[in-house]
């Protein structure tokens, strides 16, 4: 069975942020957040928030693995991957950039997780966003053990 969660607003990045912090702190290696969403509906924002909750340092230098595809950052936790698809000619690429492997041993963050095509891990959370008006609107999905671990965080 899969759960929705009602839409979250998101009217200020600091309301993004608390939400990607409050969710770093409960996940593991083998977790995996799907970000869906079109070009400026906060996917970069949210995973760069995450990752520099969970590695305790508001200050650290995240980019967008736009060109790079991949962007790793150790954390004693389990390390964490940022991958951004985008510019993936096939998902046959998904197998050469070993998340595969990436997928049961760190926690992945993947934008444009439409390119994973076959290769989309069955226990992933989806995160959908998109920009409003007022801000941004995020809504989560997934397998139900997600839901008893985000219950609290996604109200």
């Amino acid at each position: 069975m899969t759960f929705t969660s009602r839409e979250i607003a998101l009217p200020a990045e600091t309301d993004t942020d608390a939400l990607a912090g409050r969710i770093a702190t409960r996940l593991g290696p083998g977790d995996v957040i799907l970000l869906h969403g079109p070009i400026g509906s906060g996917k970069s924002h949210f995973a760069r928030a995450l990752i520099r909750s969970r590695l305790g340092n508001p200050d650290e230098e995240v980019p967008s693995p736009t060109f790079t595809i991949v962007q790793t950052y150790p954390d004693a936790g389990g390390d964490m991957w940022h991958c951004d698809l985008y510019r993936l000619g096939s998902s046959d690429e998904i197998a050469e950039l070993g998340l595969e492997e990436a997928f049961s041993e760190a926690i992945c963050l993947i934008e444009w997780p439409d390119r994973l095509g076959e290769a989309r891990p069955a226990g992933a959370l989806d995160l959908r966003l998109r920009a409003t008006p007022d801000g941004h609107l995020a809504v989560f999905s997934g397998p139900d053990p997600w839901r008893e671990r985000l219950g609290d965080v996604l109200g």
